[in-house]
C-alpha cells in the first residue's frame, strides 16, 4: 500500500505541477535573456544555435538539429537568418560534398567574445550562484533523461 495522502492537499492543485512551474519558469528565464542578447543581435534559439556552432564547428544540419534536439525544419530557418547576419556560413564538407556544414564566420567568432558576458549577467539577473544553477542544471538534465525514458 502507498503513503497516505494528505487530504488537505489536492495533488491536482496547478501551483504544485511539475509540468507547470517547468513551463512557466522555462518562458520567464527565455524572456530574462531577451534584454541580454538583444545588443549581440540574437534571439535565445540563434544564441543557442551559436553556442552549439562555437564549441562544435563545423556541424551539418543533421549534427545540429541532434545536439540542440530541434527538428531540422525549426533549424533551418534559425540557421538562414544567422547567414543573414553574417555571423555563420554554409560551406561543403570536404570529405563529403554532399553535405553542407555550418560554421561561424569570422565576425561570429568575434560574437562569442562579446557572448562571454551573457552567462556572468544571467546570474546577476535570476540572483542564483554558479552552485545553484550548477545545481538546476544537474537535477533538469536527470528530468530530460527520465522524460524520454518514458516515451
Amino acid at each position: 500500500m502507498g503513503p497516505v495522502e494528505d487530504e488537505s492537499i489536492d495533488a491536482l492543485a496547478l501551483e504544485r505541477q511539475v509540468c507547470f512551474a517547468l513551463s512557466v519558469a522555462s518562458r520567464s528565464v527565455v524572456a530574462a535573456y531577451r534584454p541580454v542578447l538583444e545588443p549581440l543581435g540574437l534571439t535565445h534559439p540563434q544564441y543557442l544555435v551559436m553556442l552549439a556552432l562555437w564549441e562544435n564547428a563545423p556541424l551539418s544540419v543533421k549534427e545540429l538539429s541532434s545536439l540542440l534536439q530541434l527538428d531540422p525544419g525549426t533549424l533551418s530557418p534559425l540557421i538562414k537568418r544567422l547567414e543573414a547576419s553574417g555571423y555563420v556560413e554554409r560551406k561543403r564538407k570536404p570529405e563529403d560534398e554532399r553535405t553542407l556544414a555550418i560554421a561561424p564566420t569570422e565576425r561570429g567568432r568575434i560574437l562569442r567574445q562579446d557572448a562571454l558576458q551573457v552567462p556572468v549577467e544571467m546570474m546577476r539577473r535570476l540572483g542564483m550562484s554558479r552552485e545553484e544553477l550548477t545545481l538546476l542544471h544537474q537535477l533538469m538534465n536527470r528530468l530530460i533523461v527520465a522524460a524520454k525514458a518514458t516515451r
